[in-house]
């Protein structure tokens, strides 16, 4: 059973910076891993992903900001956020999947954390 863990949310003015963790167990280094937020009153949206190569996706919103990065041996995924706006507030969520034989990491994840709190005052 994967399960994720995430830490090192908070509260920071605009402008700060913050890191986000996700400890892992019982999945594969092979999993598509990404983070994930939800504002109060919004769905929720993909920020960024990683998959099991190392290659990278952000939404548009944060390229540049954050950078997304992973430690196969701590079985740890991170989430460097830089140039926090007030727009970044939310509930953020580590996520994996397996990746898919053909699409890859283009597919619904199905495992999550229980997601840490992200607040950027202006």
């Amino acid at each position: 059973q994967v399960q994720l863990v995430e830490s090192g949310g908070g509260s920071v003015q605009a402008g700060g910076s913050l890191r986000l963790s996700c400890a892992a167990s019982g999945y594969d280094s092979q999993y598509c891993m990404g983070w994930f937020r939800q504002a109060p009153g919004k769905e929720r949206e993909g920020v960024a992903s990683i998959d099991r190569d190392g290659s990278t996706t952000y939404a548009d919103s944060v390229k540049g900001r954050f950078t997304i990065s992973k430690d196969n041996a701590k079985k740890n995924l991170y989430l460097q956020m830089n140039s926090l706006k007030p727009e970044d507030t939310g509930m953020y969520y580590c996520a994996a999947v397996p990746p898919h034989w053909y699409y890859g990491c283009a597919r619904e994840y199905n495992y999550w954390g229980q997601g840490t709190q992200v607040t950027v005052s202006s």
